[in-house]
C-alpha cells in the first residue's frame, strides 16, 4: 500500500479513492464492450431493414453517433487510467473528450427539431472549449520558451 501521508484515516480515505476508481475503470471497459455491441446490432439493423444492405444518410447519422458515444466512452476510460497512474486529472485530456462530446452531439443534432437559442447556445460552448483547449496547448509551450 503506498503511504500518501502520516495520517492513517487520509491514507485510508486514498485507498478507497483509488479502488473506487480502479471499480469505475472496469465498469466502464464494460460499457465500451456494451456500445461496440450496440454500434455492430445498430449497423445489423439498419442494413438488414428496406432497402437491404443500404444505409440512409439518417440511419449513418445514427451509427455516427453510436460510434462517437463509443469513442467518448473510450476517451472517459483513458481519463481513468490516467488518474490512476499520475493521481492528477489532466486538464488537456478532459477538454478534449469534451470537445468530442461537443462535436458528437453537433454530428447527431436533428435542425429541424432544434431551436436557434439551443443551437447559439452549443455554438458557444463549442467555441469556448475549442479556445480552452487551444489556449491549453499553447500557453505551457510559451512558458517553456523562457
Amino acid at each position: 500500500m503506498t503511504k500518501y501521508t502520516d495520517d492513517a484515516l487520509t491514507n485510508k480515505l486514498y485507498s478507497a479513492v483509488r479502488f473506487s476508481v480502479r471499480l469505475l475503470s472496469i465498469m466502464m471497459v464494460f460499457v465500451i464492450i456494451m456500445g461496440v455491441i450496440d454500434v455492430a446490432w445498430t449497423i445489423y439493423e439498419k442494413l438488414n431493414t428496406p432497402p437491404v444492405f443500404i444505409l440512409t444518410i439518417s440511419d449513418m447519422l445514427a451509427t455516427f453517433g453510436a460510434f462517437m458515444a463509443v469513442l467518448i466512452a473510450i476517451e472517459i476510460l483513458i481519463n481513468i487510467t490516467i488518474y490512476l497512474r499520475d493521481d492528477v486529472i489532466h486538464v488537456k485530456i478532459v477538454m478534449a473528450t469534451a470537445l468530442m462530446a461537443i462535436a458528437r452531439k453537433v454530428i447527431v443534432l436533428d435542425f429541424a427539431e432544434t431551436t436557434p437559442p439551443y443551437i447559439y447556445g452549443l455554438a458557444a460552448v463549442a467555441l469556448a472549449m475549442s479556445v480552452g483547449y487551444w489556449l491549453i496547448h499553447k500557453i505551457p509551450s510559451k512558458l517553456h520558451e523562457d
